[in-house]
C-alpha cells in the first residue's frame, strides 16, 4: 500500500461507511482467528516449564527442536495451501485450516514422549500452513490499498493480545491439575485451547464471505464502490501481461532477498521471545529467589505485551499519517536488538521484565509496517512470488530461533549467549533496512533529479530497473 499517496485524496461518504463496516464485521473476526492461531502454536511454551518437560523427559535442545519443527511443515505446504485457498475460496479454506489445526492441537492432550511431540508439532504446522498469508490475502480482497495499512494494524493487534490474555489464561488452566480424568495441568491446558479453534473454524463458514458482493450487511452502493475500487487495483497490477517477467523481477531482485533477510531477523526475535519467555520467568526462582504460582507466571509473561499492543497501534497510526518510512521499521529493530541481551543481566524480576517489554514493543512496532513494503514495488506475479519468498525465508527464523536458543542454552548453561544471538539478528535486520533506504534514496534522487527522503514506496523505481535488466 502506497501510504504517502493517500494524503490529500478526498474520501466519499460511501467509502467511509464501507470501510467502517468492514473494520467492525470482518477484521475483528479474522483477528480472533489469528489470536487462536498464535495461542495454539505457542501453547507449548507455557506447557514446557510447567510439567511437560519433566513428564516427557525433554532437554532444552529437544524442546527447542519440537517448538521449531512446526515451521518445517508450515513452510513446505504454504504455497500449496494458498493455491487451494484460491481454488476453494478463503471462507471455506480458512475454516478447513482452523478445524484441522484444532483437531491436531487436541491430540497434544495425550502425547506420551518426545517422538510423538515432534510428530504432532510437525502435523500442527502442516494443518496451519497458509493461514497467515491466506488471512492477509483475504483482507486484501476486501480492502482497497489506501486503507490496507490500518486494517493490517488492527489485525496484527491480535498477536500481542494473545500473550496479554492467553498467558494468564494458560497459567490458570494449568492450575486445574487432575480436574478431568486425572489429566496433568499442562495436558488440560492443551485440551482447552484446542476447542476454540474447532468452534471458530465452524463459525467461519457462516460469518465470512469471499467477496463484498456476497455481504448482506453492505448496502448496494457500498458493494459497487468496493468492487469497482478493487477491480481497478487488480487491473493496474495484472494488466501489463508480464507475469513471467514479474516472477524474474521478484526472484532476481536483491531488494526482495534483503527484505526476506530483514523479516528473518524479526521472526527470529519474535519466536525466541514467545517460546522461551515463560522458561526465563520460571528461572526467576533460582536466579532471584522469588516464587510465583502458575497463574502469577502467566500474568508476568503477559506484562511485556500490554505496552507492545499500545505501541503497535500508535506507531502504525503514525506510519499511516506520515507515510511508511525506513525508520518506522529499522529503528524499532535496532532498539529491540540492543535491548534483548540486556534483559538477562538485570538484578530483579521487575527490571528483567521491563527490558523484555522494550524488546516486545520494538518487534511489534516494526512488523505491521514491514508488510506494507513489498506491495509498494511488486505487482502481479512478482507480488505473489515476492511476498511468498519473503514470508518463507523469514519464517525459517521460526524454526531456527527455538532450536538454536535451546541448543545454545544447553551448551552454555544459560540464556545469555542465545539472547545475544537474538540481538545480533535483529540489529542485522535494522542495518539491512537502513541500507535498503539509502539505496532507495539514491535511486529516487537519480530518477527525480533531486534528493528525497528514504521512503519505502520509492523502491518501485529501483526494482523496475532490475526487471528491465
Amino acid at each position: 500500500m502506497d501510504i504517502p499517496a493517500t494524503r490529500g485524496i478526498p474520501t466519499s461518504v460511501v467509502e467511509k461507511t464501507a470501510i467502517r463496516k468492514i473494520a467492525i464485521r470482518i477484521v475483528p473476526f479474522v483477528a480472533l482467528m489469528f489470536f487462536i492461531n498464535f495461542l495454539d502454536r505457542t501453547a507449548i511454551s507455557f506447557a514446557a516449564p510447567n510439567g511437560m518437560e519433566a513428564d516427557l523427559g525433554l532437554t532444552a535442545a529437544q524442546f527447542g527442536f519440537a517448538s521449531g519443527v512446526f515451521f518445517i511443515g508450515y513452510l513446505v505446504l504454504e504455497v500449496p495451501s494458498n493455491l487451494a485457498l484460491h481454488k476453494f475460496g478463503a471462507r471455506v479454506w480458512l475454516a478447513r485450516i482452523m478445524i484441522t489445526w484444532g483437531l491436531v492441537s487436541l491430540l497434544f492432550t495425550w502425547v506420551q514422549n518426545y517422538p510423538q511431540l515432534v510428530g504432532l508439532r510437525f502435523l500442527l504446522g502442516v494443518a496451519e500452513a497458509g493461514f497467515f498469508p491466506g488471512a492477509i490475502l483475504f483482507l486484501s480482497t476486501w480492502v482497497p490499498a489506501r486503507h490496507r495499512g490500518k486494517m493490517l494494524a488492527l489485525f496484527y493487534l491480535a498477536q500481542p493480545l494473545t500473550s496479554v490474555i492467553g498467558s494468564p489464561l494458560a497459567g490458570w488452566l494449568m492450575t486445574h491439575e487432575g480436574l478431568l480424568g486425572g489429566l496433568a495441568g499442562w495436558r488440560f491446558m492443551f485440551l482447552c485451547v484446542s476447542i476454540p479453534a474447532i468452534i471458530v473454524g465452524i463459525l467461519c463458514l457462516f460469518v465470512l464471505r469471499d467477496k463484498p458482493s456476497q455481504a448482506k450487511w453492505l448496502d448496494e452502493d457500498e458493494k459497487v464502490w468496493l468492487e469497482t475500487a478493487l477491480a481497478k487495483e487488480n487491473t493496474a497490477k495484472t494488466g501489463d501481461g508480464h507475469a513471467k517477467g514479474g516472477l524474474r523481477a521478484a526472484f532476481g531482485s536483491g531488494r526482495v532477498w534483503m527484505l526476506a533477510a530483514v523479516y528473518f531477523g524479526f521472526i527470529y526475535g519474535l519466536y525466541a521471545l514467545s517460546f522461551f519467555l515463560p522458561t526465563i520467568i520460571d528461572g526467576f526462582q533460582e536466579q532471584f529467589g522469588t516464587t510465583f504460582d502458575l497463574f502469577q507466571k502467566g500474568l508476568i509473561t503477559a506484562i511485556p505485551y500490554v505496552p507492545a499492543a499500545v505501541v503497535l497501534y500508535f506507531w502504525s497510526r503514525d506510519a499511516f499519517r506520515r507515510g511508511v518510512r525506513v525508520w518506522h521499521i529499522a529503528v524499532p529493530a535496532l532498539v529491540g536488538g540492543l535491548s534483548i541481551p540486556v534483559a538477562l543481566f538485570m538484578n530483579s524480576p521487575a527490571a528483567t521484565v521491563a527490558v523484555i517489554a522494550i524488546t516486545a514493543c520494538s518487534i511489534f512496532a516494526a512488523l505491521p509496517n514491514f508488510w506494507t513494503v513489498p506491495t509498494q514495488f511488486l505487482t502481479g506475479a512478482a507480488a505473489a512470488a515476492g511476498v511468498a519468498l519473503i514470508n518463507t525465508i523469514g519464517n525459517l527464523g521460526g524454526f531456527a530461533a527455538p532450536y538454536i536458543t535451546g541448543a545454545v542454552s544447553e551448551w552454555t548453561g544459560g540464556y545469555q549467549v542465545p539472547m545475544f544471538i537474538v540481538g545480533f539478528f535483529m540489529v542485522l535486520s535494522s542495518v539491512l533496512m537502513f541500507v535498503l533506504g539509502r539505496n532507495t534514496k539514491r535511486n529516487d534522487a537519480a530518477a527525480a533529479g533531486t534528493a528525497a527522503a528514504p521512503s519505502v514506496a520509492a523502491t518501485e523505481t529501483a526494482v523496475a530497473k532490475e526487471a528491465g535488466a
